[in-house]
Parts: structure tokens; C-alpha cells; sequence
């Protein structure tokens, strides 16, 4: 049978960085049901010098970064929730990106779509984008910051960055609070906006960007 959407680990992730600089900043909020049952944040030492255009859009610079690890090194971090659960985002093909430019593969995870089944990559992923895109007319904006002011989640968001985030990466463009935002969308989703009890393979179906890879995900159910 199919797990449900809150039997297992889901793994919000977010990262601030860019092709040049790469990752820079990381942020993970790690949900069981409704539950946050932990969070993770830290800044990464970048492959080259930080642009000023890159670090007008995450408020991250050189100063900041200086000394501290490469994101190389978070492999068993990442590794490992790979193995407990999937991961999401918000159209999180930017976050599959940047990860696979690090660490090419996961280790040998379930895939979540067929029983058994497992695979060595970084999805399939649950994306707060995507499952959005029905709620509201051609015109609205599935942007994080506009998701989370429509959908009236930015007092609990604040609330919530007060408790996890460090002081100062409290905003939109700040990897952990960006993966909270997620994660309470995500959570609206399940809970309140669902017909019915979602089940991971559901999630991941919905999460597609298109047409044709979500009929494709739907007929990985026949094999």
C-alpha cells in the first residue's frame, strides 16, 4: 500500500547561491505530519567569489562566507534524509540543480512511486510550485512570498523564523526561512486543501511540471 503523506519524513529544502558562486546558504525543515520535527541552516563557502548581482537576491557576501565549509561537505547530511524520506521545494528543479551539481547521485533511496522500487537520485520531488498552480486564475502569482500572503501564512511564518532562523536570515531569500515557507504550504495543501488524505505518490504526480511528465509518473503505476 502506498504510504501516506504523513507516515513518513518530508524534507523541505532550500539553498541560496548560484551557477557561479554555487551554494552559499542551505535550509532544511523536516516535517512528520503536521509536525516540524527539526530544522537545519547553515552558509557554505563558495566556489568563486560571490557577484554583486547574486548577492543582491540573497543579501549573502564574501564577508560572510569566509571561512566557513563548502557545501561539499554536507554529503551525509543530505545523503540521509534522502534515505528517510523525499525531499521538496518550491519548484524545486532549482534546488535538484544546484544539489546534482555537488553530489551527482543520492545513495540508493525508494523511489515512491512503485513498491520497492529504488533509485540513486535526488527525487522524485514534492513541489509547493506546482501543487499550487490550481488554486486561483491564470493571472495569480505562484511566487513563495505571494503563495504565502494569499493563502494567509505570514504571521505564522514570522512566527515561526523567529524560533528557527538565525537572526538576521528572517526574510524571503534566506535558505531556511524560504524552506518554511514551503513547508507550511505544503502543509496547507495536505491538510485542508486535499479531497482526501494524500498519499507520497499522489504528492509527487501533482508536483509535475507538465502534462506529459505527470501522465508519464501516472502510468509508472502499471509496471
Amino acid at each position: 500500500m502506498d504510504p501516506f503523506w504523513d507516515e513518513l519524513p518530508i524534507h523541505v529544502i532550500d539553498f541560496e547561491g548560484g551557477p557561479h558562486c554555487g551554494i552559499v546558504e542551505f535550509g532544511v525543515v523536516t516535517l512528520k505530519g503536521t509536525r516540524i520535527e527539526g530544522t537545519a541552516t547553515g552558509m557554505c563557502r563558495p566556489k568563486a567569489a560571490i557577484s554583486r548581482k547574486e548577492q543582491a537576491t540573497h543579501g549573502i557576501g564574501n564577508d560572510m562566507v569566509r571561512g566557513q565549509p563548502l557545501f561539499a561537505q554536507e554529503w551525509e547530511r543530505f545523503a540521509r534524509l534522502r534515505e528517510t524520506g523525499p525531499l521538496a521545494g518550491h519548484f524545486a528543479s532549482a534546488e535538484n540543480t544546484m544539489l546534482k551539481s555537488v553530489f551527482p547521485y543520492a545513495r540508493l533511496s525508494n523511489t515512491w512511486m512503485q513498491a520497492d522500487k529504488k533509485h540513486a537520485e535526488w527525487g522524485p520531488w514534492l513541489d509547493t510550485g506546482y501543487l499550487y498552480r490550481n488554486y486561483g486564475d491564470d493571472e495569480s502569482s505562484l511566487k513563495l512570498e505571494d503563495l504565502v500572503l494569499r493563502w494567509e501564512l505570514q504571521a505564522e511564518l514570522d512566527e515561526l523564523a523567529a524560533k528557527h532562523c538565525p537572526a538576521k536570515r528572517r526574510h524571503y531569500h534566506c535558505a531556511l526561512y524560504d524552506a518554511l515557507a514551503s513547508a507550511l504550504l505544503l502543509l496547507l495543501y495536505c491538510v485542508e486543501l486535499s479531497e482526501q488524505r494524500p498519499t507520497l505518490r499522489q504528492l509527487i504526480i501533482e508536483s509535475q511540471g507538465s502534462g506529459a511528465k505527470k501522465q508519464a509518473f501516472e502510468q509508472q503505476q502499471l509496471f
